[in-house]
C-alpha cells in the first residue's frame, strides 16, 4: 500500500556527487513549480493511503519560497513532511537557524541531512551546522552518510563465502556506475536473480519528478501524473503489464536481460550495477518506461 510520495523538487544541485543515482548537478534541468506541486498534493489525498510527502531533489533548498509554500500547503492538507538537504545553505549557526525556523513553525517532521565526504570534508562544515541548528530548534533529524565503495570482503571471507560484501553504502546506478566501480569485485552475471531493494509489485513509496513521471525505482517510471493523474495511474498500476517491473520481479535483471536479448558482461558489481546498465541499452525501446533520460548519464529530455 502506498503511503509515501518523495517530490524531486528539483533536479538541480549545488554539487555533482559521483555516487547520486539522479545524475543531479548545477546543470541539471527540471524544477517543479508551486502549481505542479499543488496539483501532487491533491492526487495524493486522493489516494488515502499516503501519509508522508517528502521534499528532496536535487537540493530543493535551492527554490526556498517554493519549499516552503509546499511545505505549508502539504502540512495543512494533514500529512506528514520531511527534506533531504545537502545543507549547503548552513553558512553559519545563525544563518543555519534563519533558514529553519520557518520551516520548523510550519510543523515539518524530518529534516533528513547528507554529511559525507562526497559533499564535506572538513569537520566545520554546513551539514554540521544544520544539524545543530535542527536540534536547537527541536527538529527531528537524520544523517546520510554514504561512503566511497569498498570491498568488506572479498568472496571466501564473508557470512556467504562465494559473496563478496561491498561497503559505503552507495547505489550502482546512476553517476555511480560510471564513476565508482572500477575495482570492485564482482560478481556472476546469473547469479543476479532478484531486486533486492524496492517494492515493485505493489509500491509503498514512489518519486514524482518535475517531468511528472513517476517513479517505482529512479529511472524506472509507471507512467507521468501531468497526462494521467496520479491516483488513477497508481490505481490501475500492475505489475504484470509493465515491461520493465515485471520480469524484475520475476527474476530480476538476469530476466531483464535475457527477456529483450541485452549484451552483457560475464560479472557485475550486484543487481543494482547490473539491471542499471540493461536499462540504459533499453531506453531508446522503452523511452516511456525509462525516464527520463537524464537519470541515465543521457541528454535531458522530458
Amino acid at each position: 500500500m502506498l503511503s509515501d510520495i518523495h517530490i524531486l523538487l528539483t533536479y538541480q544541485c549545488t554539487f555533482e556527487c559521483d555516487h547520486c543515482f539522479l545524475y543531479s548537478s548545477p546543470f541539471a534541468e527540471g524544477t517543479m513549480t508551486l502549481r505542479q506541486i499543488r496539483r501532487v498534493l491533491d492526487e495524493s489525498r486522493k489516494i488515502g493511503s499516503v501519509k508522508w510527502i517528502y521534499f528532496e531533489g536535487g537540493e530543493p533548498f535551492l527554490f526556498y519560497p517554493l519549499l516552503f509554500e509546499g511545505v505549508k500547503t502539504a502540512r495543512n492538507m494533514g500529512f506528514q513532511v520531511g527534506i533531504v538537504t545537502n545543507s549547503y545553505w548552513a553558512i553559519s549557526a545563525e544563518d543555519a537557524e534563519l533558514w529553519l525556523r520557518p520551516l520548523h513553525e510550519l510543523g515539518l517532521d524530518e529534516l533528513s541531512i547528507s554529511d559525507d565526504a562526497f559533499h564535506y570534508r572538513e569537520e566545520d562544515n554546513s551539514a554540521k551546522r544544520a544539524l545543530s541548528a535542527a536540534h536547537k530548534l527541536g527538529l527531528q533529524t537524520s544523517s546520510i552518510s554514504i561512503q566511497k565503495p569498498f570491498a568488506e570482503a572479498l568472496p571466501g571471507q564473508g557470512q556467504d563465502k562465494g559473496v563478496p560484501v561491498i561497503g559505503g553504502g552507495a547505489m550502482f546506478k546512476g553517476r555511480a556506475v560510471d564513476k565508482l566501480t572500477a575495482g570492485l569485485p564482482r560478481r556472476p552475471w546469473y547469479k543476479l536473480i532478484e531486486c533486492p531493494h524496492e517494492e515493485l509489485q505493489s509500491p509503498s513509496r514512489v518519486h514524482v519528478d518535475p517531468y511528472g513521471h513517476i517513479h517505482t525505482c529512479q529511472g524506472i517510471s509507471i507512467g507521468n501524473m501531468w497526462q494521467t493523474p496520479l491516483s488513477m495511474l497508481v490505481q490501475e498500476y500492475k505489475v504484470q503489464s509493465h515491461p520493465i517491473c515485471d520480469p524484475l520481479v520475476k527474476k530480476g535483471p538476469v530476466a531483464l536481460s535475457k527477456q529483450y536479448d541485452v549484451a552483457h558482461e560475464k560479472e557485475y558489481i550486484d543487481e543494482c550495477h547490473f539491471c542499471y546498465l540493461v536499462r540504459r541499452a533499453l531506453i531508446d525501446r522503452f523511452p516511456t518506461y525509462l525516464a527520463p533520460r537524464q537519470v541515465y548519464g543521457y541528454e535531458a529530455n522530458k
